[in-house]
């Protein structure tokens, strides 16, 4: 009878560790048009790539065909390091209000890019995964006044992301 009791905890233990967060929320709308165009990236959880970025920079063009070309550029190790530029191409996905899209660095993988917060003049964002592996806040300005800011990052915690992992970028003056 014990042997049972064991194998029905270690069933619910497995079973605990196999559930997932539920998806991340996204705003429900997103104009493109007042989207595009240059965000600063102010802090983030980085992706291999943009580990030790300054001066990131993320600009955004709306295709005719409705594709999104992407530029993102960074110092690496920086402020004057060694230039970087990746171009990828981001997918709107249907339905979605335009606040997911599918971001592809090399074809066929499209990585999730969901646009959870978004002020109302399209001056701040907040770009997430329901993964919770990666984060960013981006302005239009290159600093962000600390009260907005300290509500960004509340908000990323709520969404259930380790703030303590978010790596804060420096620009240039």
């Amino acid at each position: 009878m014990r042997f049972i009791y064991f194998l029905l905890a270690a069933f619910f233990l497995l079973l605990n560790g196999c559930m997932t967060q539920p998806p991340i929320k996204t705003v429900s709308e997103v104009n493109l048009q007042k989207f595009m165009g240059p965000w600063y990236v102010i802090g983030h959880i980085p992706t291999f790539i943009e580990k030790n970025a300054f001066n990131a920079i993320e600009s955004y063009v709306l295709n005719e065909d409705g594709t999104i070309s992407t530029t993102f550029t960074f110092n690496e190790g920086s402020l004057n390091g060694t230039p970087k530029i990746y171009k990828p191409k981001g997918f709107v996905i249907k339905n979605s209000g335009n606040a997911e899209w599918g971001m592809q660095f090399i074809w066929p993988i499209k990585a999730q890019y969901k646009i959870v917060y978004l002020d109302d003049a399209y001056q701040n964002t907040i770009i997430a995964r329901d993964d919770r592996d990666y984060v960013w806040i981006m302005s239009r300005e290159k600093k962000i006044e600390q009260k907005t800011l300290e509500q960004l990052v509340e908000k990323i915690k709520i969404d259930g992301y380790d703030v303590n992992k978010i790596r804060w970028i420096e620009h240039s003056n």
